[in-house]
């Protein structure tokens, strides 16, 4: 199956896209809980500087300090998705897909499972499992309206542009196709989520993984093991059985099959519930520091990036005998191959081995960027998905060279950067002190916070 969210590598030459163009006729965490010593969630570089009640030299951060190594590789694989999801982009080649076996998508979903398990295990503790999980569908609910305003508004730009220009193949190319000729039927299948452009396969699997997570979490609450034995009995007989949850039209199905991503996501969950205990506990952390464990993962790791540097060189059948490569590639993207959860997994491992919750490395300026991006999720997505799209009107009508390209990929990411951090100047102003009898409140603050206010991270 052809993999819709690695392009730059899978997709038409961009030389190719213009040909056709001119002749044809026609891949947010949750609120986390409120920072320590009355500080906002708008000053990232403070989440984890000076912090008391950390236990010495686990470098595990105790309740209420952010995480910023959940915001920095949120961000960078927000940037990441941006990138990839550009046609021909030769800037994609030094993304962290080319690093091994997995890609962006795979550290999105792990780090979203992970925050998740960190969040509302800390809520079940405070506020009960049913109101931890009425939180959570609160959430889910959001997500759900923000797909489909991203549907609608995404829909509208690919349809204005193939008018503009004349040139159906944007219309098709984006799957919007079925959306125009039958719009009665589409509209109904988008609501169910089953119809689904190019570019907005993640959010939909994100929606429904966290939809199932309260009835996850009262797992991980009885038995982490349990819960793990659960998920990985479920991803074997999705493999096995070749299940897939329908999609549109009617011989399609999801690109990323929650019913297998369920266990990274679950993974990532169990970790983060783990992280949560032992911050309160002092108990043992469940992944030890050890040097065998980490050999491990760093000889896996090299191997995943061996394998991928010869599929993407086209240099497998020079090295390998031919037919073998077909026992690892093409990596089974929409089922979550086994080789891309490992991989996942040992960089993972290795990360958190040598940068450490509390490290001062995460307060370096050069990094605010991409801490800034995590810590806004959801919008800064929505936003790389027009703008991967705009970067491919650019490309395609004007000019591909390498020039048009790092401007295109240097615009979006300073576009989105900038994005990030007016989200976070103006949530830092919202969370400013008020003085006493201050009538220029904003509207939230007025009355009831019934509507579901909040953070969309």
């Amino acid at each position: 199956m052809q993999s819709r969210g690695a392009w730059p590598a899978e997709g038409l030459p961009l030389s190719d896209w213009r040909q056709l163009l001119m002749t044809m006729p026609d891949s947010r965490a949750p609120r986390s809980v409120a920072p320590a010593n009355g500080q906002s969630a708008g000053q990232p570089l403070r989440a984890a500087r000076g912090v008391s009640g950390a236990v010495p030299g686990s470098g595990v951060l105790p309740p209420g300090v952010r995480d910023l190594r959940l915001d920095f590789f949120r961000g960078l694989a927000l940037l990441c998705i941006f990138i990839d999801h550009i046609p021909g982009n030769r800037i994609a080649d030094y993304t962290i897909r080319v690093i091994g076996l997995s890609d962006a998508s795979e550290l999105f979903i792990f780090i979203s499972g992970y925050a998740a398990g960190l969040v509302y295990m800390s809520a079940v503790a405070r506020e009960g499992l049913l109101f931890s999980g009425l939180r959570v569908w609160r959430r889910v609910w959001q997500l759900y309206v923000a797909h489909l305003f991203l549907f609608i508004i995404f829909t509208a730009e690919v349809a204005w542009t193939s008018m503009k220009f004349d040139n159906p193949m944007y219309v098709e190319e984006m799957n919007i196709a079925r959306f125009l000729n039958e719009p009665h039927i589409a509209i109904l299948e988008a609501l169910l989520l089953k119809f689904k452009p190019v570019y907005m396969d993640i959010l939909p699997l994100y929606i429904v993984l966290l939809a199932f997570f309260p009835f996850a979490l009262w797992l991980i609450r009885r038995s982490r093991l349990l819960a793990l034995g659960i998920s990985v009995g479920l991803y074997a007989v999705v493999r096995y059985y070749h299940l897939n949850l329908p999609g549109y039209p009617e011989d399609a199905v999801w690109y990323f099959n929650p019913l297998a991503w369920q266990l990274l996501f679950v993974i990532g969950a169990i970790l983060g519930a783990s992280t949560r205990s032992f911050a309160n506990s002092g108990a043992q952390f469940p992944i030890p520091r050890n040097r065998w464990l980490l050999g491990a993962a760093i000889a896996y790791a090299l191997f995943g990036f061996a394998m991928q540097f010869l599929w993407e060189h086209d240099l497998i059948g020079r090295v390998f005998p031919h037919g073998s490569e077909a026992f690892i590639f093409p990596t089974d993207k929409t089922n979550l191959s086994g080789w891309r959860l490992a991989n996942l997994l040992a960089l993972a491992y290795i990360t958190t081995y040598f940068l450490r919750a509390d490290s001062a490395m995460l307060r370096w300026r050069v990094f605010h960027p991409l801490i800034m991006c995590g810590q806004h999720s959801l919008h800064i997505f929505c936003l790389g998905v027009f703008l991967s799209f705009a970067g491919l009107i650019v490309l395609v009508e004007l000019d591909d060279s390498l020039a048009y390209q790092l401007m295109v990929n240097g615009a979006g990411i300073a576009i989105m950067i900038a994005a990030a951090a007016l989200l976070a100047w103006y949530r830092a102003k919202e969370r400013m002190p008020r003085k006493p009898n201050d009538m220029s409140a904003r509207p939230a603050d007025i009355g009831s916070t019934a509507l579901g206010g909040g953070s969309a991270e």
